[in-house]
């Protein structure tokens, strides 16, 4: 079972205590959108990405100071701390469900395709759906699709699942309708004035507390997934298009 999730805004600067590390898979890819990146003002980024004049300073210096030898690094999985990484809470696994997670999740990422859990960041911010022209195209799904589906598909064997818990904005870098793997995208609702609604906050965190479930248990197989019951949601329905419904 492979899993991916998205990355998040928010950032920590507290480093853990590392014994193991990773090396970015496409780190030259990584360089090539920081290079063009680095030509951008700090009102080119704040019209790019639409921020604050505030956080369009903070990404412009982020840019400009972006390497990857800098003590700024962190392990991604660490560094993330936005509403799905409140749920994962990765600073509770083990050394054990560290090498679960290491071999099995995936992070979405804008700047750096798809990470493993321990591979070495530079703090960033580049959403999926910034519309930053390159050599593949018009925006950063032209420039990752290709190459992030073949990596997947290339990691996973023929009867392993792939577990859909990113957002939207971030899965449909994935030709996931050609993956020759079944996928399964859990969907979290709640009740709300007597109808089912995915309210965002709590849907990120759920994806989270999925991501946790996963990895605590060492699952593997689609039914065992079905037993989640993290912050009292419960498993409804599931349908051919993959969606697995959980509701409270």
């Amino acid at each position: 079972m492979k899993i991916i999730i998205s990355p998040a805004k928010k950032l920590s600067n507290k480093k853990l205590p590392l014994k193991d590390v990773s090396e970015l898979q496409f780190s030259n890819e990584a360089k090539y959108l920081v290079k063009e990146l680095k030509n951008y003002k700090v009102n080119d980024i704040k019209k790019l990405m639409s921020l604050s004049d505030n956080l369009a300073q903070l990404n412009y210096e982020r840019f400009q100071q972006w390497d990857l030898n800098s003590d700024q690094v962190n392990a991604a999985i660490y560094m993330f701390q936005g509403d799905v990484y409140q749920g994962l809470k990765a600073e509770t696994f083990t050394a054990k469900e560290i090498d679960f997670a290491q071999k099995n999740l995936r992070i979405l990422s804008g700047l750096y395709g798809l990470l493993k859990p321990l591979d070495l960041i530079f703090p960033y911010r580049l959403e999926m759906g910034t519309k930053i022209k390159t050599q593949k195209g018009k925006n950063l799904y032209d420039f990752w699709r290709d190459k992030l589906s073949k990596s997947l598909i290339s990691e996973m064997k023929s009867t392993e699942v792939l577990v859909n818990l990113a957002s939207n904005e971030y899965s449909r870098v994935l030709k996931l309708n050609d993956f020759p793997n079944p996928v399964i995208t859990p969907i979290f609702k709640d009740y709300k004035n007597g109808k089912l609604k995915i309210i965002s906050f709590f849907a990120k965190k759920a994806r989270g507390e999925m991501c946790n479930f996963i990895i605590k248990n060492k699952i593997t197989n689609t039914k065992n997934l079905k037993m989640f019951s993290n912050l009292e949601y419960k498993f409804s329905d599931e349908n051919d298009k993959g969606e697995m419904l959980f509701t409270r």
